[in-house]
């Protein structure tokens, strides 16, 4: 069994909750093993998170979860891009898969609901997929 660890917002955190629901559900599905569940302020601090996870050696990939919300400025679509810039980065580094399951950035409140636990599950079967190709 290959393991993953998961990197969480909580600033949307009840809607976070419900992705970490979905995801541990499609990673048993998928026969992967979550090693951590690691809670993080916001978005900026996942590639970090993400980062220590790749260099266990008991983590095969990793997942990010959480959602970036539409602002009054740009900050979210840049915040966005940045932090999808270096979880790619991070894969490319480490040669370890990440999922990413970030809505965002510039989702309206609305639209946030109905996409929960699919982007969680698409997440966690890319990055098992992934692992699987290995």
């Amino acid at each position: 069994m290959s393991n993953i660890g998961i990197v969480l917002g909580r600033f949307h955190r009840k809607e976070v909750e419900e992705m970490l629901d979905e995801a541990r559900t499609v990673a048993a599905r998928r026969g992967l093993g979550i090693v951590a569940e690691v809670w993080v302020p916001g978005s900026m601090e996942k590639p970090l998170a993400i980062k220590r996870l790749l260099m266990r050696d008991d983590v095969a990939g990793a997942v990010a979860l959480g959602i970036i919300e539409r602002g009054e400025t740009e900050h979210g679509n840049v915040m966005g891009h940045a932090v999808i810039s270096s979880l790619i980065d991070l894969q490319l580094q480490f040669m370890k898969p990440v999922g990413v399951g970030i809505l965002g950035p510039g989702i309206n409140p609305s639209q946030i609901p109905p996409r929960i636990r699919p982007y969680a599950a698409a997440a966690v079967d890319a990055c098992a997929d992934l692992i699987e190709q290995g």
